[in-house]
């Protein structure tokens, strides 16, 4: 590769690998533009046409959030969510989705002053001083009129050095050492601003969160986790002593985790024997019968049959009681008849050795049999008592109580009696199986180095013409189709890579075993942002492609770090234009059409021809989740790429298309996090503890490629009084996490408000609370958790859930007592037919008590990550 390179020199530079040229992105921005108005105008038009998917949340949330409604009209909706307050996200949304959109909306007003300063001042001073050189792989270009100059180690070529005929006397004049001051001055500046920025939102972040959680009663806020429990302490009782020991408060309950991975397994498989029952229902009851339909015979038709001996042809003597029972008996009666007329559904069960024979059989009853069995091992698996683990939850009378046992050591032992917040893990088993998972993604992390360097390969223009000459001669004599090869195969090979490799992770997150749903959703969002940060930006920035990928290795090691820095300078420099190209699609493409949920439409018919049972139907309209771990990774790798090429040349379209990019995500994850996408986990802001150092580590690499940037122009003392600024970040860094990161885990015990404290009222409840915030912010009555968590305990579910029953009707059938078989039940409910075996007839829909919604009654539950919370009426007894 390097000699063929060598003698292609002339005409082929490893560095076309992703950079586009200057016109390349003009064919970027008619491409994104193109696709965002295309979804941004069909998101209009089916927006008021599909309530189910786009005012999903509105639908199901509960009328008194008081959501202002959006007019159905094209683009009326548009100044409407322009004037939701962020007092309504708070009160609607709940905590985390005020966080995620004042990071975007920080972002918005830190990119607008740097764009002014860098259009204002930078931009004419790089004019003045000719640092705007040729972009390599221009159209353009004419190597004959310039030398370029390149980086020693990789051949890379260097944007900031390009000076006409090969003539460097001048390269260290006085001139040019002194407007490269202000390249150190604005580095310090724009430091100063994010810094500036960073800690004005923090501070306001905090006040709310404090006085938000300070007002909230939920469980979760009175429960704390105790773990690494000894053997001697493990059981309710002496957790109970122990913790009312330390004179904080009073426990109200104690939940001791045990091994419940039987009882887990059993509801497990019962959950996917029940599907197939319902499915085998559905296929049942939609098949045509054999025979003709029986006619309904119903009392009061008046055709000369008589009831009891007497006609029933309107006698005003007969009582009404018996004729509706007999209405219900025939009509049951016919049911049945009917019923047993349908071709009955098989299925192929499998035994034997190896499971090498099988037959067909009926699948109604060898799911129903399957289900019965399940049932009365379940119900004979929570009799059981199960050794229990080193964990637990302890549920005090307070919230004060609670954040005291929180923010305490409660025992000398090192690893002993480690009190943290709730909601917990099922048990401490999945603590290696967390250690195998975390060790796994980042093997994977690293893996993922050689397909990056592949792909960025295989849009190079120097690895088509090694190939494929004659395609490679095609692209260079028609400029639009290698502009679109150089700027729209790389840019969307990047862009893809970014969307999909989160779903990969957030599968591995949630087997993890992470504490609750909030936590992994900030799993996700701390692997895919290092995913993003390490794969995306710095592997295919400094490796270009992999002719370079394994030079530009063996040079980096041994080297010192000022070689590094100017090597890292170097490679970002030549990439501008290209993350000028992946922001643009990013913004202006990709944007509407997580505004259109584009996913979500093109599944919806595929899940919508899959759909068989009523719950199947139930769950299409479901609101889609909204995962932080999806969305937040991109949006802090736009927030640096905009900090790192704040001062460089082209800063100013960087800035610009970087405030197109905030200004439009605030506005579409707004209108999702409101009206389209609900977030089950309990919100708590702790998103900002991941923002804030993402945004520090920007700030110093940011630092860094300015001191190789001042290195390569020899404006050695300006590239040294860089260095003050990076000690002065690492110092910040180590100041925030003292100084404000505790306050973004923790209540402080000041801002908890008690029930004497005036302007309260005390009640179960709790709804009569108004709290005055001190940033202008108030909430509402009751928060976002108040209401899902009103009368509601932590437990496993797997010991006290009710045992469903099939959901074969379009209402969802009554709930069961937790110790009741949903198959007895049915025996209850069903007419049997002699020339069926055990075949049931379910009841008509009238005479279901069930709930005309989505979810079965057993499922209401309020769920962290593998523990959940049920209501539970009998108080909260240890």
């Amino acid at each position: 590769m390097d000699a063929w390179a060598k003698s292609n020199k002339t005409t082929c530079n490893d560095n076309e690998a992703v950079v586009p040229g200057n016109k390349d992105i003009q064919v970027q921005l008619i491409i994104s533009l193109s696709l965002g108005v295309a979804a941004f105008l069909a998101f209009c038009f089916f927006r008021p046409r599909w309530p189910s998917l786009y005012a999903a949340r509105k639908r199901h949330n509960d009328p008194k959030i008081a959501l202002p409604a959006l007019p159905d009209t094209f683009f009326g909706w548009v100044p409407a969510l322009y004037r939701v307050t962020d007092e309504q996200v708070l009160a609607s949304a709940g905590l985390d989705a005020y966080v995620f959109l004042s990071f975007f909306k920080m972002s918005m007003r830190l990119f607008s002053v740097m764009f002014f300063f860098a259009a204002v001042v930078l931009w004419p001073i790089n004019i003045t001083f000719g640092a705007i050189a040729p972009v390599p792989g221009d159209g353009n270009d004419d190597s004959n009129k310039t030398s370029f100059s390149y980086n020693f180690n990789s051949n890379a070529y260097n944007p900031f050095t390009a000076v006409d005929d090969g003539d460097n006397s001048d390269f260290g004049s006085q001139t040019e050492s002194n407007y490269l001051w202000a390249y150190l001055a604005f580095t310090w500046f724009f430091s100063f601003l994010v810094v500036y920025y960073l800690n004005s939102e923090t501070f306001k972040i905090i006040k709310v969160r404090q006085e938000y959680l300070g007002t909230q009663r939920t469980i979760t806020d009175r429960t704390f986790r105790l773990t690494g429990i000894p053997k001697d302490l493990r059981t309710e009782e002496k957790i109970k002593d122990f913790v009312e020991g330390l004179e904080i408060g009073h426990v109200k309950s104690v939940t001791l985790c045990r091994d419940w991975a039987e009882i887990d397994g059993l509801m497990a498989d019962r959950k996917a024997v029940l599907r197939k029952l319902e499915e085998a229902w559905s296929v049942h009851l939609s098949k045509k019968p054999t025979a003709a339909e029986p006619r309904l015979r119903t009392p009061g038709q008046g055709n000369g049959d008589a009831v009891n001996g007497e006609a029933t042809n309107g006698d005003a003597d007969v009582d009404q009681e018996t004729v509706r029972e007999e209405s219900r008996l025939l009509a049951n009666e016919s049911l049945r008849n009917l019923m047993s007329e349908r071709p009955r559904p098989t299925t192929r069960i499998r035994f034997g050795f190896f499971k090498m024979r099988s037959r067909q059989t009926d699948a109604i009853d060898y799911f129903e049999e399957k289900l019965r069995r399940l049932d009365a091992k379940i119900v004979a698996a929570r009799k059981k008592e199960y050794e229990p683990q080193a964990t637990a939850f302890v549920t005090m009378d307070s919230i004060a109580a609670s954040q005291m046992a929180i923010q305490a050591l409660v025992d000398p032992r090192p690893g002993e009696l480690l009190s943290k917040p709730a909601p917990q893990p099922v048990g401490c088993s999945l603590a290696q199986y967390s250690w195998l998972i975390t060790i796994f993604i980042t093997l994977l992390t690293l893996v993922w180095v050689i397909p990056v360097i592949f792909l960025a390969s295989l849009v190079s223009i120097c690895t088509i013409e090694k190939v494929a000459p004659g395609l490679a001669e095609v692209l260079n004599n028609h400029e639009l189709i290698k502009a679109l090869v150089r700027t729209a195969l790389p840019v969307t090979v990047v862009s893809l890579l970014n969307i999909a490799v989160p779903y990969l992770y957030d599968y591995l997150s949630n087997l993890q075993g992470t504490i609750s749903q909030g936590d992994v959703e900030l799993s996700v969002v701390s692997k895919n942002f290092f995913f993003t940060f390490f794969n995306v930006f710095l592997v295919f920035t400094i490796t270009g492609s992999a002719s370079t990928f394994w030079s530009s290795l063996r040079n980096a090691v041994g080297q010192d770090a000022g070689t590094i820095a100017r090597n890292l300078a170097t490679s970002i420099a030549s990439m501008i234009d290209f993350y000028i190209s992946f922001i643009m699609l990013q913004s202006f493409g990709l944007m509407p059409f997580r505004l259109l949920q584009f996913g979500s439409v093109t599944l919806y018919p595929i899940y919508r021809m899959g759909a068989k049972t009523p719950r199947d139907f139930a769950e299409l309209v479901q609101p889609t989740l909204f995962n932080y771990g999806f969305y937040l990774p991109t949006a802090l790798l736009v927030f640096i790429l905009c900090v790192v090429y704040s001062i460089m040349p082209r800063s100013y379209l960087v800035l610009l298309v970087g405030v197109c990019y905030f200004t439009l995500g605030y506005y579409a994850y707004k209108y999702q996090l409101l009206y389209a996408m609900d977030q089950p986990q309990h919100a708590t802001g702790g998103a900002w503890r991941i923002i804030s150092s993402r945004i520090i580590i920007g700030m110093l690499f940011f630092q860094v490629v300015m001191l190789g940037t001042l290195s390569l122009r020899k404006a050695f003392i300006q590239a040294g009084l860089v260095a003050p600024l990076l000690i002065l970040t690492i110092w910040y860094s180590v100041y925030f996490n003292r100084r404000f990161k505790p306050l973004t885990v923790f209540v402080a015990l000041r801002s908890l408000k008690r029930d004497s404290d005036p302007g309260t009222q005390s009640s179960p409840d709790h709804d009569a609370r108004q709290a005055s915030m001190p940033t202008g912010l108030a909430r509402r009555m009751s928060t976002i958790d108040e209401d899902k968590e009103k009368g509601l305990r932590f437990v496993n579910p797997s010991m006290t859930a009710p045992l469903e029953q099939p959901w074969v009707y379009q209402d969802p059938p009554p709930p069961l007592s937790p110790d009741e078989s949903a198959v007895a039940f049915m025996d209850d409910l069903i007419d049997v037919d002699e020339g069926v075996d055990d075949v049931g007839r379910r009841t008509p829909p009238s005479e279901v008590n069930g709930r005309n919604s989505g979810i079965n009654s057993g499922s209401s539950s309020f769920s962290f990550g593998d523990t959940h919370v049920w209501r539970d009426n009998g108080g909260d007894n240890v």
